[in-house]
């Protein structure tokens, strides 16, 4: 950030933290066939099983200052899973915040947060390594994860709903209106 004032640059990094809702656009590309991530439960985790249904994907760290945000991913999980809301963790350590591996990752989310719902191996989600989910998102959308726990929705038919960064909890008003109308019954 060279060549910009502190101000300016300290606003930048907010931003990409706070990250303002950014709306579906309707003319961009659906999630393309085909993605998969690795579970850290081992296999895989295919985005094509939840095509008809609303996926909310977040990239997470445990070493993090938003980590209690596990708490509301599972709250999420629990309320709406039933009704057909897929809650995905992408844990990553492209932020230096992640533990060492994905044991570690898994037994600490679980000691700590009871969590149930599905995760991702270690996973990047930004640069030329990222995930090519996160590749589709920056491609195709220009969304980039500014910071941990980002937060994306995917629709249905694999159209991007929506785009939140790292502040506002998943269980925030905006992002729950999002989710509902496409939910069942």
């Amino acid at each position: 950030m060279a060549g910009i004032g502190r101000r300016a640059a300290a606003g930048i990094i907010l931003g990409a933290i706070a990250g303002a809702a950014v709306p579906a656009a309707a003319a961009g590309p659906a999630l393309p066939e085909g993605i998969t991530f690795a579970s850290i439960d081992g296999g895989m985790l295919s985005m094509d099983d939840w095509r008809g249904r609303p996926v909310l994907v977040v990239n997470t760290a445990s070493l993090c200052g938003f980590t209690p945000q596990y708490d509301d991913l599972q709250a999420l999980h629990q309320r709406y899973g039933p009704r057909g809301l897929v809650v995905l963790a992408v844990p990553s350590d492209d932020f230096r915040q992640e533990l060492d591996d994905a044991s570690a990752v898994k037994d600490f989310c679980e000691v700590n947060f009871g969590l149930t719902l599905p995760m991702t191996d270690i996973t990047p989600v930004k640069g030329r390594n990222a995930h090519p989910f996160y590749r589709w998102l920056a491609e195709a959308h220009g969304v980039e994860p500014g910071w941990n726990f980002n937060k994306v929705l995917i629709g249905p038919a694999g159209e991007l709903l929506g785009s939140w960064g790292s502040m506002p909890k998943p269980t925030a008003p905006a992002i729950v209106k999002r989710i509902e109308p496409f939910l069942a019954g």
